[in-house]
């Protein structure tokens, strides 16, 4: 199906990822790794705020507690950043004596859990791993034997996690006990492998259905996990599509993250807009972000 498609944000991201929109002020957050930057957008505006970083960061959530508050994954684990005062508070990183290893894409629980996973910078197989910040601050290891650990979702009911190894082109569904976080048996439910591009960033809608980016494949592509199959395609006018995200003030507007990174003179001449925020208006609602109790 073909729907129309906005540039809200020229915003030449390096690698624009992880994409969050706080219903609660109706602002979309999301980041530049290789840019280190955290943009902060306001579409009843039309005006954007970018905060520079040291490091490079890989995901922001909101904090439930604290308006200025976000939990954030930069190289070197889990932070607190207050974005009024531009201060950072460290929390821990499970990875500190993994050098190759930095911090990747991440959400949170509805119990307001962060989960973060970790990637290989020289794509070493199995070689990280997904993590549970917990609200009293514990880390646990979740998941083993990550190359790339991507998108994140969870089914509605919160019966299910599902998780994307992006080299492994695949989609991984585990039992889920909310309560606890205890992850359950896993299976392997989409296959990615003849697709366009490979699985990154990934986010889910009220009828249950995932939408996953395609990295090098120019697309968001609409999944049903029950079954494995593609249900809808979106092309987006850059080949490296990172994420998407539900926003909006009804939750019916897909925000898609895309990168520079990775292409040539050649490509970015060609794709121009590659690195920009994408805005798509949708028949479909998506879910409320679930906002971080750290």
């Amino acid at each position: 199906m073909d729907y129309p498609i906005e540039v809200v944000l020229d915003a030449k991201m390096e690698l624009g990822e992880g994409p969050c929109w706080d219903w609660r002020n109706n602002m979309l957050y999301c980041v530049d790794i290789e840019g280190k930057k955290i943009h902060m957008y306001n579409p009843s505006l039309n005006k954007q705020k970018v905060i520079k970083l040291d490091r490079q960061i890989s995901a922001i959530v909101p904090s439930a507690k604290q308006d200025t508050k976000f939990v954030i994954t930069l190289e070197n684990g889990f932070h607190i950043i207050d974005i009024e005062k531009n201060e950072l508070e460290y929390i821990a990183d499970p990875e500190k004596e993994i050098v190759d290893n930095r911090f990747n894409d991440g959400k949170c629980d509805a119990y307001g859990r962060f989960w973060g996973g970790t990637m290989s910078v020289n794509n070493k197989p199995q070689h990280a791993a997904l993590y549970c910040l917990d609200v009293n601050g514990e880390i646990t290891k979740k998941v083993n034997d990550l190359t790339i650990s991507n998108g994140i979702a969870w089914s509605g009911d919160n019966e299910f996690l599902y998780l994307i190894d992006t080299p492994a082109e695949k989609v991984i569904r585990f039992e889920y006990d909310l309560k606890t976080a205890q992850l359950g048996n896993a299976k392997d439910i989409i296959d990615f492998s003849e697709e366009p591009g490979f699985p990154d960033g990934m986010t889910i809608d009220r009828e249950g259905m995932l939408w996953i980016a395609h990295f090098g494949g120019g697309r968001v592509s609409r999944w049903n996990p029950d079954n494995g199959e593609k249900i809808d395609e979106i092309l987006i006018p850059a080949p490296n599509v990172t994420s998407c995200t539900f926003g909006g003030r009804y939750l019916d507007e897909l925000y898609i993250t895309t990168a520079r990174s990775g292409l040539d003179v050649e490509q970015l001449e060609q794709y121009p807009l590659s690195g920009g925020l994408f805005k798509v208006k949708l028949n479909i609602k998506g879910l409320k972000a679930n906002l971080c109790n750290k």
